[in-house]
């Protein structure tokens, strides 16, 4: 694949965040609606989590496997701190910024801040989305490059329901370049991150962008399970999910059909 291609395709993944941004100037978007929405999405990223962290520790237990025929044990040592701490990385930065920053926006009252804290946390979980995307696509990984980009997409038309929900709440509805600058921030990175991760490829890169993926994933999972509660039964729950992870599942085995 291209670098130019590539870039093409990062940039859809994170633009479809633009879809669900104007649900800011609806009202009374039925409960029902969102709640199977988002357990959708929610099963999409934990297929996109498992084949992540598959993907990801692939060169850990390569390196494991070299070291049990006497090979220098210092890379496997090495990948595994890195996969370690790009997890931690990639969790605790996004539940550090919402707790240190989007906690005084709440307090503070103000949707559209809050709105924009929401985008700019969701930037940086798309950046790694990006890196990941850039990655596997330089490194001839067509088929996984091609499910991350089309999961992120769905998932990125719910995020954009995420940055909008808050101004829903504003006295008046949000403007359209509002909108338009709360989008570039939240889906933009993914784009940039494409670019970043095609152009600078090795071992320890692939490891550490799949990890940081992978730890922002945990942790907007766990946001969109609690916010799946509130709107869901557990019905609905669990078809959503089941739909979400098959759709996922499937675009994978037929993009992997396709690369071979």
């Amino acid at each position: 694949m291209s670098q130019s291609t590539a870039a093409l395709l990062g940039a859809v993944a994170g633009l479809t965040i633009f879809i669900g941004l104007p649900i800011a100037r609806l009202k009374g978007l039925p409960k029902g609606v969102q709640g199977f929405c988002n357990a959708v999405a929610t099963g999409v990223l934990v297929f996109l989590l498992w084949d992540i962290l598959a993907n990801a520790s692939q060169p850990v237990t390569a390196a494991l496997g070299t070291r049990s025929h006497g090979s220098p044990p210092a890379l496997f040592w090495e990948l595994v701190l890195i996969f370690g701490a790009g997890i931690g990385a990639g969790l605790l930065s996004l539940v550090y910024l919402n707790t240190r920053v989007l906690s005084r926006l709440r307090a503070g009252g103000d949707p559209r801040g809050l709105a924009l804290m929401i985008a700019l946390g969701l930037g940086f979980h798309n950046l790694s989305e990006g890196l990941a995307i850039g990655q596997s696509a330089a490194t001839g990984a067509i088929a996984f490059a091609g499910v991350l980009v089309i999961g992120f997409a769905l998932h990125n038309i719910t995020e954009g329901f995420g940055i909008a929900a808050p101004m829903t709440t504003a006295p008046r509805p949000a403007s359209w370049s509002f909108l338009g600058i709360t989008g570039l921030l939240g889906g933009g990175p993914t784009f940039v991150g494409t670019v970043i991760g095609y152009v600078a490829t090795s071992r320890y890169l692939y490891v550490l962008f799949l990890a940081l993926a992978a730890g922002a994933i945990i942790y907007v999972l766990n946001e969109l399970f609690s916010l799946g509660r509130k709107l869901n039964t557990p019905a609905v729950m669990g078809w959503g999910l089941a739909a979400g992870f098959l759709t996922a599942y499937a675009t994978d085995l037929l993009l992997t059909y396709w690369a071979a």
